[in-house]
């Protein structure tokens, strides 16, 4: 980002990438696809690909624990989670639940929010036990996004998206597309109140202080 340069790594996937994140104070990133594996890349050696974990089917997930991080988790089509160590390339845990994403809980990591179809999992990974199963939603759920504080969680799907509140375990706002296909969402670092939605035909801007919404391009 300081010189605005391109870098690419080598195509090591054979099949669609499905997933990409960096691993926390670090340089290093790790790449799911549906070539049935999870590929391990350093950003400051784009041309260096490291060893590949090799699963049974296309891994369609993944992310990395915010603070244990030698710990990443993986999802799959066959709805299964994965919790495996970067070190080892070796995985020590199971669960059912997630088919679509994964993503850790911000800061702490102490739960995990996973998609299966039109259902949203939280799993308290310390516990390790799945504490919510969010439902509400009519179509698939495309994508999943914590605030920045880890206490509310958005949930999209084509028509609505509907924000949960993981100490409660309820929907505390919705709003509905209104023609604008949604696919993904994120909320503003500095202002939890603000959620930008990625739609087919636009980005909208929704303040959930104020409950109203506008596009923004």
């Amino acid at each position: 980002m300081d010189t605005l340069q391109t870098e690419s790594t080598p195509e090591e996937h054979k099949l669609v990438i499905t997933d990409v994140r960096f691993r926390p104070n670090s340089s290093q990133l790790a790449t799911a696809s549906v070539d049935k594996s999870v590929r391990v890349w350093d950003a400051a050696n784009p041309n260096y690909c490291g060893p590949a974990y090799t699963h049974s089917s296309p891994v369609m997930s993944l992310d990395f624990h915010p603070k244990r991080t030698d710990i990443f988790c993986f999802c799959d089509n066959d709805n299964e989670i994965r919790y495996c160590n970067l070190n080892t390339l070796s995985c020590s845990r199971i669960s059912k639940g997630g088919t679509a994403q994964v993503r850790f809980q911000p800061r702490t990591g102490q739960l995990l929010a996973a998609v299966s179809d039109k259902i949203v999992s939280i799993f308290d990974v310390e516990a390790d036990r799945q504490t919510y199963s969010f439902q509400g939603h009519s179509e698939m759920v495309n994508y999943i996004c914590w605030d920045a504080n880890g206490d509310n969680l958005a949930s999209v799907s084509h028509n609505l998206v509907k924000i949960w509140s993981v100490s409660s375990g309820d929907c505390i706002q919705e709003f509905s597309s209104n023609g604008n296909q949604f696919h993904s969402c994120v909320f503003h670092p500095s202002y939890a109140a603000l959620l930008v939605i990625g739609g087919i035909s636009s980005l909208e801007l929704w303040n959930m202080a104020e409950n109203k919404n506008k596009k923004i391009y």
